[in-house]
């Protein structure tokens, strides 16, 4: 199948990318390399530097029969003060590249939503049912591509699924985290082991959880990049998918920093700090309806190997 992956050069989507090129697929990565690596696209994939509002002249040329969307703004915090860029990245970018595949006639479409469309949960672990009352502005304008996709697929039939992922980790082919702004917990607490952070902050350790430190969900990248595999075939034209992507047991704060510290074999000092606003004390994904219709099931569920994983890609790096 002739796929193109939006943002194929970012952590995710060059995972994704690889299993692509491995599964036999004919890939061009659509990348602006804002926050992504051009030497992240694996061999086997051609690589154009465009953004999403560029992506019309590019699958005029390439004529995709799929297409994977990765390509985002993700940074909570920085969609707080600069909403503008999110809005017009995420969701006007969007828009452009579905324009351009209605334009060539590709209908399918694979895209990465995020559990932030949920904001705090009612109840967990969190369906696809469960209300989305995104508190920051990354979380709504992942939920308004999500309502755009259910409107093209049915005013003009797309093929369309929405996996809301948790937090991703881990590394694959190589390939593993590296952001220039690191806010993710496991890619921070090993910068601390390899001594290019002093300390990890903790914030709180009065949650009412088993150890007084929040809970989430972690699922390796390899689990997520095999979702999607299965879900680019899935859903009929007209057709627009939810699905929730986690482990589906969730991991403490503490627990990460002493899987760190036993993968490691180094220290990795801790400061506590303040609860920050509206961090629920757990996020655990419900993944039933995944693993029903699709028969997808995570591989990779012990937090040490995770770790060990990520650790070894960082180490390669270093």
């Amino acid at each position: 199948m002739r796929v193109l992956v939006a943002g194929g050069a970012g952590y995710i989507g060059s995972v994704v990318t690889a299993a692509l090129v491995e599964a036999g697929h004919e890939v061009t990565v659509l990348d602006d390399l804002s926050t992504g690596h051009a030497d992240a696209v694996v061999e086997g994939a051609r690589l154009v530097r465009a953004s999403l509002q560029e992506s019309a002249p590019v699958l005029a040329e390439v004529r995709p029969e799929a297409v994977l969307h990765f390509a985002a703004k993700s940074l909570v915090g920085e969609s707080q003060v600069k909403p503008e860029v999110y809005w017009e990245t995420n969701v006007g970018g969007s828009l452009a590249l579905l324009e351009a595949m209605r334009a060539v006639d590709c209908r399918r479409i694979v895209f990465s939503s995020t559990a932030a469309t949920y904001g705090e949960p009612e109840q967990v672990p969190i369906r696809e049912d469960a209300p989305t009352r995104p508190t920051n502005t990354y979380g709504a304008t992942k939920l308004a591509v999500d309502a755009m996709l259910t409107s093209y697929a049915a005013a003009h039939d797309v093929a369309a699924v929405s996996l809301r992922y948790f937090n991703v980790a881990g590394a694959a082919y190589g390939l593993g985290e590296r952001h220039t702004t690191e806010t993710h917990l496991i890619p921070i607490a090993l910068q601390v082991a390899a001594g290019q952070r002093a300390a990890i902050t903790v914030y709180g350790e009065d949650y009412p959880t088993p150890d007084g430190t929040c809970i989430r969900d972690y699922i390796h990248v390899q689990d997520l990049s095999d979702a999607h595999l299965l879900a680019l075939t899935a859903p009929q034209p007209g057709e627009h998918r939810i699905y929730n992507l986690g482990n589906g047991t969730g991991f403490s704060v503490q627990q990460v920093v002493d899987a760190v510290r036993e993968v490691t074999g180094h220290p990795v000092p801790v400061e506590v700090g303040q609860r920050r606003a509206g961090d629920p004390a757990q996020l655990v994904a419900a993944s039933d309806r995944i693993r029903a219709d699709l028969g997808w099931a995570p591989r990779h569920t012990d937090l040490a190997g995770i770790v060990r994983d990520a650790w070894d890609v960082a180490q390669q790096r270093a």
